[in-house]
This record gives structure tokens, sequence and C-alpha cells, in this order.
């Protein structure tokens, strides 16, 4: 007789995001006269620039002709576009990455929740706290995070280590007695904003190679990186080709979100102790689970590296950046504490009147008909705080803060 995974069925209450959706839809047709301002998911709201449209409609006529018509996509990626990324990804950053350690994809999300399956059911897990549901989420499926106490809100087999405004929202190295197997590890930081240097990122690398733990690197918004000492990706640090996995996303760097690719990169020098290389048990995985993120796609992901792509793109990234000083200046106007912001398109200011992180999302969606995403739902360390994304257009920014300082 068939079971249920147990596992699956550990996980409390839906996804974040689903949560979300819901109660917000259920507010809309309660209250079918007002004008909802989302701000809470990442998802972006200017449309693909030009050059990568260009890209789209190339490609798109390419495969109505048989001399050029593109089927299943090789299991890595196409080479024009890991060719491209190592040379004006890496190599422009200083750090020695092939393209054949280069894996295409659908995007970060999927990459993200994947990757544990290579590693074993007894691996122990550190995440930061708060963090992005989908690490620990996975970790859940798989088996590996124990028991759920929901009075902490804390898993019993899973390091947190907890990003406050006291420790200046930046990860600090394990305790001695709770040293991890696998570290996942995103900066710019997601939901706080928060960025560390080089220096900070090379002492996780070289804990990581000490203690023979893996880091998985999300990078998912690295372009929103402005000032110069914080690193773009962690193989700008030595070592890192030996204790570090970097999940990279074309979504929030060229507005990919409903158009699905990014990238994973595993180098041949990564190995567990026994001395398996794990970008190989990746590969297998790879071409055994998934058949390659389109050409037409791909195409469109390389034009995002061409000059006109960069400089376009460039442009988008800094109207979201408008968008996140705008509201960075006008909650602190309004009096309110928040961080993130200067290296990252997601503002984190903490609740007031001492709200939990929920109470805060129904009296702004009540009173100010704004979408935000509550700070508990990133992990308990984010309790009596709040979210709010700097995706949406700069006028619905504009009235969404107004509306807020009114309150």
């Amino acid at each position: 007789m068939i079971h249920a995974n147990a596992d699956y069925l550990k996980l409390p209450g839906s996804y974040l995001f689903s949560t979300i959706g819901k109660k917000v839809a259920a507010f809309s047709a309660a209250n079918p006269d007002k004008k909802i301002i989302r701000l809470g998911i990442g998802d972006v709201t200017q449309p693909l620039c030009p050059a990568v449209i260009d890209a789209i409609h190339k490609a798109t006529d390419e495969m109505a002709h048989a001399e050029t018509f593109r089927g299943y996509t090789p299991d890595l990626g196409y080479e024009f576009l890991r060719n491209t990324i190592a040379d004006k990804v890496y190599k422009k950053l200083g750090a020695d990455i092939a393209s054949d350690e280069i894996f295409i994809s659908d995007g970060a999300k999927s990459d993200s929740g994947n990757i544990q399956e290579i590693f074993a059911t007894a691996t122990k897990v550190a995440v930061c706290d708060p963090v992005y549901p989908v690490y620990v989420d996975t970790n859940v499926m798989a088996g590996r995070t124990g028991n759920y106490d929901e009075a902490t809100g804390l898993w019993s087999n899973v390091v947190y280590m907890p990003c406050t405004a006291e420790n200046g929202y930046a990860r600090e190295l394990p305790a001695a007695d709770k040293t991890p197997d696998l570290i996942y590890l995103c900066f710019p930081n997601n939901p706080t904003g928060a960025t560390i240097t080089k220096a900070q990122l090379q002492d996780w690398v070289d804990y990581a190679n000490k203690n023979g733990a893996v880091i998985v690197y999300d990078a998912a918004y690295e372009a929103y990186i402005r000032e110069d000492d914080v690193p773009h990706s962690i193989y700008e640090c030595q070592g890192a080709r030996t204790c570090a996995i970097e999940i990279r996303s074309f979504s929030k760097n060229a507005g990919f979100t409903g158009t699905r690719l990014g990238f994973t990169v595993v180098p041949h020098d990564l190995k567990d102790a026994d001395g398996v290389e794990i970008r190989s048990l990746w590969a297998r995985r790879h071409g055994t689970k998934f058949n390659g993120a389109p050409y037409i796609i791909q195409r469109a992901g390389e034009a995002v590296y061409s000059e006109e792509g960069q400089r376009q793109t460039n442009e988008q990234i800094a109207y979201y950046m408008n968008n996140a000083k705008y509201i960075m200046e006008g909650l602190k106007e309004a009096g309110y504490t928040v961080s993130g912001g200067v290296n990252a398109p997601y503002i984190w200011l903490k609740t007031p009147d001492k709200m939990t992180s929920w109470e805060f999302f129904d009296f702004l969606l009540n009173e100010a008909n704004v979408v935000g995403t509550p700070g508990s739902g990133f992990g308990p360390s984010g309790e009596h705080h709040f979210r709010l994304t700097a995706f949406g257009s700069f006028e619905n920014t504009v009235e969404a803060i107004d509306r807020i300082k009114k309150l």
C-alpha cells in the first residue's frame, strides 16, 4: 500500500509566499475597490531589455528552419553561454572557472533547492537566520533536519546562525560544538539586504576548508552591489575552489523571473571526505533530472553579457536601486529603523509598537493596502521585522511609501 513521504508531512503550513498570496487574494476579493501595491515577492516589473528581446526574436526565427532548429539542449547547457559566463563573469573577477564547471539551469531557486540531493542524508546543515526558506524546506523534504519545534520555530538538526542588528545582520562562524557540513550563505542577503566584505568571506572559506565543509553560495543579487569592498563571487577568495558551490540567477540582474534561466558553478577541485568529485555527482543528477533551459532562452542569457545588454540591464538595476533609496529615506522619515537597500533591492525594517511580523503585515494591508513580507517567514530571528522590495514601478513605490508615512 502506498504511503506519503513522511518528511514532506513535517513541513509546517504552506510555502511563505503561497500564504501571502492567499491572504492578498482574500483581501482583494473582499475589497475590490482598493488599489493594492505589492512590494512583497521579489518579482521584477521592468520589461526585458532590447538586447535580450532581439536575441529571443533571432533565436525564435532560427527554430523555424531545419538548418538552424535546435532540439534537446546539452546536459551542461550550450557551450556558447557557458564560455560567455566563464569569460565575462569569472575571468573579469580574476576567478579561475572553466566552462565545464558551469551548469545552466532554469533558475537559482531550483538549483538552491536541488543541490542538497547530492549530499548524504546525515549531512549537518547550517543556515543564517533569517533565511530564504527554500534552503531549509528542501532539507526537511530530504529528511535531514530532525523535528520542528513550533514554540521556537527551529529544526532540531539544523545549525542556525542568527543575523540580527547586534551583529550587523552578518553571519558569525558557527560555535565549535556545532560544526556543520553544508553551509548556506547568501550575499547580498535575502531578506535583510546585508553584505560582507571580501575579508569576512575569506574567513568563511578558510573555515570551510579547515573543517571539511561545503559552502553553497547564493549570489543571485550580486549585480546590485555598489560598494567596492563587497565581493561579487565567492571565487574571488583563495581556496574557494575546494569548498564552494556558487549559484546565480538571471532573474534579478536581467529580469528573467518569467523567462527562467540561471547557473551553478561546481569546480572539479571540490571533493568529499572520500575524495569523490562533487561536480561528477551534480552532473549525474543534472543529466538525469533536467532536460535543460531552452535554446531560445540561453541565447537571451548570452545577450545579457553583450556590451548593449550590460548597459541596458545596468540601467534597470539603477532604476530599482533608486526605488530602494526612496523606500529607505521615506521609512526613515516616518521613524522606522531600516537596513539593507544599499547593495541589495531589499529593505529590512523593524516593526513598530512591538507588532509581530504577521500583525504588521495585516496592518499594512488593511490600512495602507500595501503588501510586504513578514520577517518571521524567513526564520525566528526575523520576527518583529518586515521586508519590502524595490522591484515595483517607481510610481507605485512612491505611492506605497507615501501611504505608509501617513499611518
